[in-house]
């Protein structure tokens, strides 16, 4: 007759030892890498990218080059970038289903399946996620997951061009986080011709003012070259031209 009473003494003790000794669950620090922690529109993903945060990084860091790189949902695509395009459905992910490579054409636009061309230059890849998921549900999709990020940044931004009495002129192109000044330029197209007048070079610059106006930017390139005074030597810009004018000479 004791032997039902000695069991559910057991039970209760068993109960009460392992009340005492389990330790209240701890809620999990979030991972700020998980894709929850990623800056998304409903229905898209960004995902950050290398050289992306390699450059925002290096622009915390106080760096103010021309045109660095910064994350993806901040840098604005331009021409000859890479962008990694994928469109995930409700459905279980199959592995064969990797994502494509597109490259921002000449035109300015991205050739994306199923709705063909999407102006892409001057807009983030959050920009461009939502406006191609709109299209595919238009017409394609109940409900469309677009992921897009930046796999590779042209690292040509433009050109700057040179005219006149240099031994070779034309387009020199314009790197990312490359501060070429006029003097570089003048050196890259090889130096002045015999009859250069290098006193009266000028910067006509590419990009207009406000009202349409484009500044022109006179140098004394003997004072930079002969007698490296660079800080009176300008960085440039796209679309710049430099103009090596002629000087008189007396017979």
């Amino acid at each position: 007759m004791r032997k039902p009473f000695l069991t559910l003494l057991l039970v209760c003790a068993a109960h009460w030892t392992m009340a005492q000794g389990t330790p209240p669950a701890q809620p999990s620090p979030s991972n700020p890498f998980t894709p929850s922690s990623w800056a998304t529109t409903p229905g898209t993903t960004t995902q950050p990218s290398q050289p992306a945060a390699q450059a925002a990084n290096q622009s915390n860091a106080g760096t103010t080059s021309l045109n660095g790189y910064v994350s993806d949902d901040t840098y604005k695509l331009r021409v000859g970038d890479t962008v990694s395009f994928q469109i995930l459905e409700d459905k279980i992910w199959d592995p064969q289903d990797v994502p494509k490579n597109l490259i921002v054409e000449d035109s300015g636009e991205l050739e994306v399946p199923y709705i063909g061309r999407v102006m892409a230059v001057g807009k983030t890849c959050k920009q461009l996620a939502a406006e191609i998921k709109t299209a595919l549900e238009k017409d394609y999709y109940k409900k469309a997951t677009v992921v897009l990020s930046l796999n590779a940044a042209n690292r040509t931004i433009g050109q700057v061009y040179i005219w006149g009495q240099v031994h070779n002129q034309g387009a020199i192109p314009l790197q990312v986080n490359e501060n070429l000044t006029a003097g570089d330029a003048i050196l890259i197209a090889g130096g002045f011709d015999d009859f250069a007048n290098k006193k009266k070079v000028k910067v006509v610059r590419g990009t207009p003012g406000p009202n349409g106006e484009r500044q022109v930017i006179e140098l004394d390139m003997t004072q930079i070259l002969e007698q490296g005074k660079t800080d009176e030597d300008i960085v440039l810009q796209p679309n710049d031209l430099i103009i090596v004018p002629s000087r008189l000479v007396n017979f």
